[in-house]
C-alpha cells in the first residue's frame, strides 16, 4: 500500500450511481405542487445537500414559509416518489469503471468508504450489489451537518482509522468538493472541470481510470 494513499471515500449520488435524475423528477413534482419554478440548474445546486437543505432552498426560492410539521410531510412525500424510482435500480446503473477502481484499491490494501448525505444509501448499495465493497458507510442517517461541512468525510476517515491527509475523496458536487477541502482531504472531482475547479484534479468519469493514475496525478 502506498503510504500517501491509505483510504478513499466515495460520494454516492452522481459518483457511484446517477440518482440525480430521480431526485430531479421528485423535487420537480413537489415544486409543481407548491407552484414554485424548479429546473435543472436548481437541481444542480442541490447536489450533495441533505433533503432538509434542499427543501429549504425550494421554499426560499418561492418565498414560502411553512411550519415544521408541513415541511416533514413534504420531505416524506418527495422521498416516497424518489424511492418508487430507486427501487427499480439494478447493478446496470453503476458508473462504468467505478467498481473496477474500488476492487483495485482494496486489492492494494487501500480502505474504501462511502460518504453520502443520502439516507437511502444502504438501499441503493444493496440494489446495486456493492454493499460488501465498503469498509465503512457514513450516510444521512448518521450525520447532523450537510456538505460543505466536512462531518460526513471526517466521520468516515475516523472510522477507518486513517487521517484526512492520507484519504482521497471522490465528489461530483461543488458542496462536496468544498466539504473535502474543509476537512483537509485531497479530492478528485467527477464531472465538469468548470464547476469542480477547486478539486485537486477532475475526471470526466471512471472508465479506464486506475489507482496508478490516481497516485500519479495526486503527486
Amino acid at each position: 500500500m502506498n503510504e500517501k494513499l491509505q483510504a478513499c471515500l466515495f460520494d454516492l449520488d452522481g459518483v457511484i450511481v446517477d440518482t440525480a435524475k430521480y431526485h430531479f423528477k421528485a423535487w420537480s413534482r413537489l415544486s409543481e405542487e407548491l407552484v414554485i419554478p424548479f429546473d435543472a440548474a436548481d437541481n444542480e445546486r442541490l447536489k450533495g445537500r441533505s433533503r432538509v437543505d434542499s427543501l429549504e432552498y425550494i421554499l426560499r426560492k418561492g418565498s414560502l414559509v411553512l411550519d415544521n410539521d408541513t415541511k416533514v410531510k413534504l420531505m416524506d412525500r418527495k422521498n416516497e416518489w424518489y424511492l418508487d424510482q430507486v427501487k427499480q435500480m439494478t447493478p446496470s446503473e453503476l458508473a462504468p469503471g467505478v467498481v473496477e477502481l474500488m476492487d483495485e484499491l482494496r486489492a492494494a490494501g487501500v480502505k474504501v468508504g462511502l460518504g453520502s448525505s443520502s439516507r437511502n444509501a444502504p438501499l441503493i448499495l444493496d440494489l446495486c450489489g456493492i454493499s460488501n465493497r465498503f469498509d465503512v458507510v457514513v450516510d444521512g442517517n448518521s450525520i447532523t451537518l450537510s456538505k460543505p461541512d466536512p462531518e460526513v468525510f471526517l466521520k468516515g476517515a475516523e472510522t477507518l482509522g486513517v487521517p484526512p491527509s492520507r484519504t482521497v475523496v471522490f465528489e461530483d458536487a461543488v458542496s462536496g468538493v468544498e466539504a473535502a477541502i474543509n476537512g483537509g482531504f485531497q479530492v478528485v472531482g467527477v464531472g465538469s472541470s468548470d464547476s469542480l475547479s477547486q478539486a485537486d484534479f477532475v475526471i470526466a468519469d471512471f472508465e479506464g481510470f486506475s489507482m496508478a493514475e490516481l497516485l500519479s496525478r495526486l503527486s
